[in-house]
């Protein structure tokens, strides 16, 4: 499992992890109440892409990242 202190980089790093395959890459949000934190993790079985964040501004940033991946779900191009 390989954990992302920079946004940026786990963002370049999961999109080209699904544009490898992707019929096999999920994507999985967890948000624990207790420790305030939301974690945001991208596999394809082999790789794992892990990022954990706990400021606000940081949640617009994944329903950005979210849309781009729903948006190369949609698209044509291969």
């Amino acid at each position: 499992m390989t954990n992302f202190n920079s946004w940026e980089e786990f963002a370049k790093a999961a999109e080209v992890l699904y544009l490898v395959d992707p019929s096999k890459c999920r994507v999985c949000t967890k948000y624990r109440h207790v420790d305030k934190r939301l974690s945001i993790k991208v596999t394809d079985n082999h790789i794992v892409l892990k990022y954990v964040t706990d400021m606000a501004q940081d949640v617009k940033k994944i329903e950005k990242f979210v849309s781009l991946l729903m948006r190369h779900m949609c698209s044509k191009e291969k």
